[in-house]
């Protein structure tokens, strides 16, 4: 969520494509064509134009089911939009360059590092994370709000679940996530957009909401190297940005996390960024979004329709001030 305006020169143009682009098909083969002749030679083009599936050679994920926590009612994006349209700036600043610039990524084999204020201090490998939740617990649907909006059957674990694995002490108030951080394979890194490598945070009670997820998978496959593979997380009442991709290192820390936006303009992105439709962007509204595939805006739901969940966990507090 952004209060304050900033210097035109701080936020690269390509952060505020306009809505009207990712209709474009032109464009986003002029984004494919970012990542190198060679590339397309050897048939990457065809799969950029139909992403593949899933970050591992069509791997399924077993044992999925409609969560209880799904929204209901509403029309899921289709899977060309939500792989070919991404906020990824490890690889680009380019809504479009990532689903071509993510193809060599390679998200196996992943360990995520939990340490901090715990009792279990542990590396965890991919499969014990898939593994933390029955499959009814997994979350099959859920909003999300990047500027432009989508509803992507994400799935995943509970974050709870993961964090019941490390143990929290009773001093820790926070979790700090962190992405990977490899320059050879994220070219993005190689700009100075942001002070990498990228972090987020929650506070303890947000973390342990149940709409809180770890997702390793969407439409019943793993994730696609351009939407956060091998692991992500997912809170569906904030703001796209805090839901940090590539996960290598959960944390459990007493004071509040500085978040990599909130670092590189703390006047503009605050810590919390909840969906409100009363706060605006410096540049623009924030009352009305469009959704992917949609020619009309719609209005912008408190908390993303999520209130009833989570409104909760900010009870008087001053959202405008706290955002």
């Amino acid at each position: 969520m952004l209060i304050k305006r900033k210097d035109s020169s701080f936020v690269p143009s390509s952060e505020i494509t306009p809505q009207r682009a990712y209709l474009s098909r032109r464009q986003f083969l002029a984004g494919v064509s970012a990542a190198g002749a060679a590339a397309m030679a050897g048939g990457v083009l065809s799969q950029l134009a139909f992403p593949p599936a899933v970050a591992a050679a069509g791997a399924k994920i077993d044992g999925v089911v409609k969560s209880p926590l799904s929204t209901t009612g509403e029309k899921l994006t289709p899977f060309k939009d939500i792989t070919s349209y991404n906020n990824y700036y490890e690889f680009s600043t380019d809504k479009y360059e990532p689903a071509g610039l993510a193809q060599t990524f390679k998200p196996r084999p992943w360990t995520v590092t939990v340490d901090g204020l715990v009792k279990k201090k542990k590396v965890f490998d991919m499969d014990q994370i898939m593994n933390m939740s029955t499959p009814e617990e997994r979350v099959y649907r859920m909003r999300c709000v990047e500027g432009w909006s989508m509803v992507i059957p994400w799935v995943g674990i509970p974050l709870s679940a993961f964090m019941q694995q490390a143990e929290p002490l009773p001093k820790a108030k926070f979790l700090e996530f962190t992405t990977l951080y490899d320059p050879k394979q994220m070219p993005g890194l190689n700009r100075g957009v942001l002070d990498w490598p990228y972090v987020e945070g929650l506070r303890m009670d947000e973390a342990m909401n149940p709409l809180a997820t770890l997702a390793f998978g969407l439409y019943g496959d793993l994730l696609p190297n351009q939407d956060g593979a091998p692991l992500r997380l997912v809170v569906p009442w904030k703001y796209g940005f805090k839901g940090i991709k590539a996960i290598v290192r959960i944390r459990f820390v007493e004071q509040q996390p500085v978040s990599a936006w909130t670092k590189a303009a703390p006047n503009e992105y605050g810590f919390y960024s909840n969906v409100n439709p009363t706060v605006d962007h410096p540049r623009w509204s924030q009352a009305k979004e469009r959704r992917i595939g949609e020619f009309l805006k719609r209005s912008t739901l408190m908390f993303n329709g999520y209130g009833d969940q989570v409104a909760s966990l900010y009870s008087g507090m001053d959202l405008r001030k706290n955002f």
